[in-house]
């Protein structure tokens, strides 16, 4: 048998996306297939070591029945084949499969469980069974048992691939749960995550920017399973795709919990104080009105000493946030709105003593319509606890709105642009009409407005002037002047008409 290939296996299994579209939800439909890509991959990997213990050690009950012999454990009623003969009660049984897959693994503790194949979403019974039966069917078609795929790391790449397209499929709500990759790279390039290091994203989404993180250490020759990955996310649906996501890329110690992290931050310590992270990277729900205003002024962690956000916008909210559970050399890049650039009253304030602490150490300007759910340009916020000698009172501004590639439905950074900003902000200097460093007198002289045009001059330069040139040009529209001048005069003599 050929073995699958990266590019093979992601069409395959996009495929699947044809057989729900029309009939439910887009923003709805990724968490079946992704869901059902998950229980086949789990049940195969299974079924492979079961039937490699067994030619091992001769004994069938120890390969097929014993959990202590598997990293997951799948129970017979959850094994593929099993699956595979449903015809009736189909969601339903789907729903008991992965409620046992819970029980016998406590990594899979709620993941499997936030979806729900018998959901009126997928129609009523008759209509449910049958759009399931299809997509058990489909998916009978692929094998993904190590020994059928070219490469073993490929099915976390797919599953990021999938997590992509669903976001362009569902439009607005795309954005909710996932960010462009190559403004990923970007956000992680500057973090410049190490081997030991303590990483963090408060609002995880589909986890990608942790993930991310983990293949930068790898790609720099570090061990990524010598980073310490964790994240918060609200969504029930989304944290499930999210735990999926490190199961599949291999990062099983990954702790990614599920809860509001404005109002019930969920990592802090015994004595009921956050948790403090090396690196703290994310991209936050823009502008949210509903944010947890409620909670802020009694804040049992103390995120808010710097002010209080607005009730209607909540951009502040989480950076405050983050900011508290940086350690002392901790760094944090964060999207965010230009708004909170140079918006005045409570925000003007926040921003205001962030910077007096001396805090920001760059700001980056990004082209329109790179996000999802989103047309309008967003900015890179770069907090940093500690920041070198040379850096200190000093902010680096970036007007990076010009680097883009222009795409049908949305723009996208190519490695070129993203390149250029890093290199700008890792060697802090000047560039005309590019980026420049400012100090803290000039950023306080403009009361604290970091709005990125009032630091960086991107106005074209005029182009000199040739005066010469000009005069002579000019010498050479009198002269064809008087010419016709003079023929029209012999003109209206002609006619009879006396010229004065």
């Amino acid at each position: 048998m050929t073995k699958f290939t990266f590019e093979i296996m992601k069409t395959k299994v996009w495929e699947a996306a044809d057989i729900l579209r029309g009939s439910i939800d887009s923003a709805d439909y990724k968490n079946y297939i992704l869901g059902m890509f998950f229980l086949r991959r789990l049940s195969d990997v299974f079924e492979e070591e079961a039937g490699k213990i067994e030619q091992e050690t001769g004994d069938h009950d120890l390969a097929w029945n014993d959990p202590d012999e598997h990293e997951f454990f799948i129970p017979e009623k959850a094994r593929w084949k099993n699956i595979q003969s449903l015809t009736e009660n189909i969601g339903e049984e789907l729903n008991k499969a992965t409620q046992e897959i819970e029980v016998h693994n406590d990594l899979m503790e709620g993941v499997l469980g936030s979806i729900d194949f018998n959901s009126n979403k997928l129609g009523e019974v008759k209509q449910r069974d049958t759009t399931l039966s299809a997509l058990i069917q489909h998916f009978s078609t692929i094998s993904m048992r190590n020994a059928d795929l070219e490469r073993l790391d490929m099915l976390g790449d797919v599953y990021m691939y999938l997590i992509e397209k669903f976001a362009d499929d569902s439009g607005k709500k795309g954005g909710e749960f996932y960010t462009p990759h190559q403004v990923v790279k970007l956000l992680t390039c500057i973090l410049d995550p190490k081997e030991g290091m303590r990483i963090h994203d408060p609002c995880c989404g589909s986890g990608g920017m942790i993930i991310q993180c983990a293949e930068y250490v790898k790609e720099n020759g570090g061990d990524p399973k010598d980073l310490t990955l964790t994240g918060q996310e609200k969504n029930y649906g989304t944290w499930g795709i999210c735990k999926m996501n490190m199961l599949l890329h291999g990062y099983l110690d990954a702790d990614i919990r599920s809860g509001d992290t404005i109002r019930d931050p969920l990592f802090y310590n015994d004595d009921k104080h956050l948790m403090q992270f090396d690196g703290v990277i994310s991209n936050p729900p823009f502008s949210l009105d509903r944010w947890g205003h409620d909670v802020a002024s009694n804040d049992q962690f103390g995120r808010f000493g710097y002010g209080v956000p607005p009730k209607s916008r909540g951009d502040f909210a989480f950076v405050l946030h983050m900011i508290n559970v940086l350690n002392e050399r901790g760094q944090l890049a964060v999207v965010v709105p230009h708004g909170v650039l140079f918006r005045g009253a409570a925000e003007g304030k926040i921003r205001t003593g962030i910077l007096q602490d001396d805090l920001v150490e760059a700001v980056i300007g990004l082209a329109p319509n790179l996000f999802y759910g989103t047309g309008i340009p967003a900015a890179v916020l770069v907090v940093n606890r500690d920041k070198p000698a040379e850096r200190k009172g000093k902010v680096l501004f970036i007007e990076a709105s010009g680097e883009f590639r222009n795409g049908k439905n949305q723009n996208s950074l190519t490695d070129n642009n993203l390149t250029k900003i890093v290199k700008a902000y890792r060697e802090f200097e000047d560039g005309e009409k590019f980026c420049r460093v400012v100090s803290m007198d000039e950023i306080e002289e403009n009361e604290y407005n970091l709005n990125i045009t009032r630091y960086v001059d991107t106005t074209p330069d005029e182009e000199p002037v040739d005066v010469e040139a000009v005069v002579q040009e000019l010498n050479e529209l009198r002269a064809r002047r008087a010419e016709v001048e003079g023929k029209l005069d012999g003109f209206l003599e002609q006619l009879g008409y006396v010229v004065k």
